[in-house]
């Protein structure tokens, strides 16, 4: 019990305690500045249970008696002031410097700006209605690209069937050679670009399917192949790639999708959440 905090021990015996006890260890977690203080009695009376309620409470969490219990919220909320100190001194010293969060966020903000200035809406129109009408959609990324890749497959196959993705480090053939004329293949390619974005193109390309490719500018190697190419930094010159901008690109996506293609959608989604609650998969 030593290594444990205050929160853990009540969060550990919650369910066993009674009403009352309950109502003293809640008190004691959002108020421990005042608990340090006050006796047995003025924190029952604070909870509005009696003084034996709350002894019992130091009892139900494995403290001898109520003073050891008072001891060890005592000892904790002195720690977290000593702690509290230390950073605020922390924060006097590095005044100077630029916060690193602060930072981080500023850059994502320029990054999302500078992607709402460079969107092509047309481009993003004609990739939405070939991921509609397409008979079948195969979603390629690999290597680093394929954490996006992956995120689109798992929300496009939500609202829609014949969904399909590589995996991380490459394809398979038996995926690929159903492919038609009527089918889409959305291919993520970032830096360092990998060899297999283009040979997934390349088989694309032969079957005569649509290639929309998700890439940082319009000559990278995919993007040079694909019919429709939707770029996330093309106007950035820092070289840092952001995640952000690549899954707000796909956000806009999947909007417009569901927007024009609402009816199809509605309809998979009730057959869905049939099948989620007969298996069962999801707390209610």
């Amino acid at each position: 019990m030593d290594m444990k905090t205050m929160s853990q021990i009540i969060k550990e015996s919650y369910s066993s305690l009674s009403p009352g006890q309950r109502k003293a260890a809640e008190f004691i977690m959002e108020h421990a500045d005042e608990a340090v203080l006050l006796t047995a009695f003025q924190v029952g009376r604070n909870a509005g249970v009696s003084e034996t309620t709350v002894i019992r409470l130091a009892y139900a969490l494995g403290f001898s008696g109520y003073s050891q219990m008072q001891d060890r919220i005592r000892k904790e909320w002195l720690a977290g002031k000593q702690q509290d100190y230390i950073e605020n001194d922390s924060s006097i010293e590095n005044a100077a410097k630029e916060n690193l969060f602060r930072r981080v966020i500023d850059r994502e903000r320029k990054i999302l700006r500078q992607l709402l200035d460079q969107v092509d809406e047309r481009g993003i129109w004609k990739a939405i209605n070939a991921l509609i009408q397409a008979d079948k959609v195969y979603i390629g990324g690999f290597g680093s690209s394929f954490a996006a890749a992956y995120w689109f497959y798992y929300t496009l196959k939500q609202i829609r069937g014949n969904v399909y993705t590589s995996s991380p480090s490459g394809f398979l053939p038996e995926d690929v050679c159903d492919l038609t004329e009527q089918s889409a293949v959305v291919i993520f390619s970032f830096p360092r670009y990998r060899k297999e974005a283009l040979k997934l193109a390349s088989i694309a390309e032969r079957q005569g399917s649509g290639i929309v490719a998700i890439t940082d500018r319009q000559l990278s190697p995919i993007g040079q192949m694909a019919e429709v190419t939707l770029t996330t930094d093309e106007l950035m010159d820092s070289g840092h790639h952001s995640i952000a901008s690549v899954i707000s690109l796909l956000e806009v996506m999947i909007a417009g999708i569901e927007e024009r293609d609402y009816e199809r959608i509605a309809k998979r989604q009730q057959e869905l959440e049939v099948l989620y609650a007969e298996q069962e998969l999801f707390f209610e």
